[in-house]
């Protein structure tokens, strides 16, 4: 049985937001590549991929669909014409779809949307928008088992070092508010918070949304914490945002779908911050499917054996290992890391110094769920130490005196009992 005790605890990091000074700057903007390729978090079938095959022609903004019946697509960001789809490997082992495609010189925009933007509604926005910069899911709001009463537009950055979210909400806003009033209209939810760094609360008050402060210390804009933090209410353990009847949004998200009703043309530019070997930090423009490798090459970066590429910040971004993956709609950090600057990570024994406790934002005995988790415990370490009351902060990681990688063994537990739950739910 569950763990029901309070989901927060009262200790908080040191670690702080990283924020975006002096007027906004222009993203510095990446070439359109040779090559763009897409990646659908839809399970590779070659006999489910009907509607894509090498040989066919594309337009800019032009979607992209498996067949009829996956709901999966990708919206091409340039012309030219699909030269493969294969398996590509994700996550846990996971295999997606990936779609690539050869560009061609000359560039012809599709028309498809732009005939159906003049009326926004919920199923057009679905069909089309998912995979815009900032990845909404806006399928959320049409799912029959939850039921969204609040809207929550997240303009604070997920992760240390990133500042997209902070570029976006300062030098965007007037798209996020074309976006917060086209979400209105299509979801029928009055209710629209939109969340900013205290440091920047001033002058939110005509967007079409309640402006709330986020503490600038780290994981204050993590999604429950912001329930917890700002809206007051806490999630239980085991429990989604979706669940309370509250639906997250980044600004970026929210800033395509204003834009892409307001234009009549799909975005397919993403923002994100590149994060070179030097620490030195640059706000990149770059088309969604664009390599990482152009990006690199952009802004002179060379990638050697054992460097690491991470997509995300470095609390919680994930690793990739081949300068092709492409930028993804989600994609807001590039972080590049010299061998020798690798954490060192280690399968020494927990010594009970603490330290993971007093950071913890959700109060978990971490230094308990640790052992379980090694040993493959999994059921127990959900059942009797707090599993899913974790925000996936990675703040347990980063003081672990032993170098104890406790972040990713906590995902991958979560990964395995989600596995099992979803195998025996087909066998019923």
């Amino acid at each position: 049985m569950m763990n029901k005790r309070s989901f927060f605890g009262f200790s908080k990091s040191h670690l702080t937001y990283d924020k975006i000074t002096g007027p906004p700057q222009d993203p510095r903007q990446v070439s359109v590549s040779r090559k763009a390729v897409y990646i659908i978090k839809h399970r590779y079938d070659p006999a489910e991929s009907a509607g894509i095959k090498p040989g066919l022609k594309v337009k800019t903004g032009q979607k992209m669909a498996l067949n009829d019946d996956a709901g999966a697509y990708a919206i091409s960001t340039v012309t030219g014409t699909v030269s493969g789809i294969a398996g590509y490997s994700g996550d846990f082992g996971d295999m997606w779809t990936e779609i690539t495609v050869d560009v061609a010189e000359n560039e012809q925009t599709d028309d498809h949307f732009q005939a159906l933007a003049g009326k926004p509604d919920l199923k057009t926005a679905v069909d089309y928008l998912l995979p815009v910069p900032g990845a909404p899911d806006l399928s959320l709001l049409s799912d029959p088992d939850r039921t969204i009463h609040t809207i929550v537009v997240n303009g604070v950055d997920k992760d240390l070092l990133v500042t997209t979210a902070q570029h976006v909400v300062t030098a965007d806003i007037q798209a996020v508010t074309s976006g917060i009033q086209v979400l209105k209209q299509i979801s029928g939810i009055d209710n629209v918070i939109m969340t900013v760094p205290r440091d920047i609360i001033q002058g939110y008050g005509h967007i079409g949304a309640e402006a709330k402060a986020v503490d600038t210390q780290y994981p204050a804009g993590l999604p429950k914490n912001i329930m917890n933090d700002v809206l007051g209410q806490t999630v239980p353990a085991g429990k989604t945002c979706e669940d309370m009847g509250v639906c997250f949004f980044s600004a970026e998200a929210v800033a395509s779908i204003g834009r892409a009703f307001e234009t009549g043309r799909i975005p397919g530019e993403k923002t994100l911050t590149l994060v070179d070997k030097d620490g030195n930090r640059t706000l990149v423009s770059a088309r969604i499917g664009t390599p990482l490798r152009e990006i690199f090459n952009t802004f002179g970066i060379t990638v050697k054996e054992k460097d690491r590429i991470i997509l995300g910040g470095p609390m919680t971004g994930v690793a990739v290992y081949s300068e092709d993956h492409p930028v993804e709609p989600d994609t807001d950090a590039v972080i590049v890391q010299d061998s020798k600057d690798i954490p060192f990570s280690s399968d020494y024994p927990c010594i009970n110094c603490g330290e993971c406790i007093r950071v913890c934002p959700a109060n978990i005995q971490i230094h308990m769920l640790i052992r379980f988790l090694e040993a493959g415990q999994y059921e127990v370490a959900a059942d009797e130490y707090d599993l899913y009351a974790c925000v996936e902060c990675g703040l347990c990681s980063y003081v672990c005196v032993s170098k104890i990688p406790i972040f990713q063994y906590i995902k991958l537990a979560k990964y395995e009992l989600d596995r099992i739950d979803t195998a025996e739910a087909s066998n019923e």
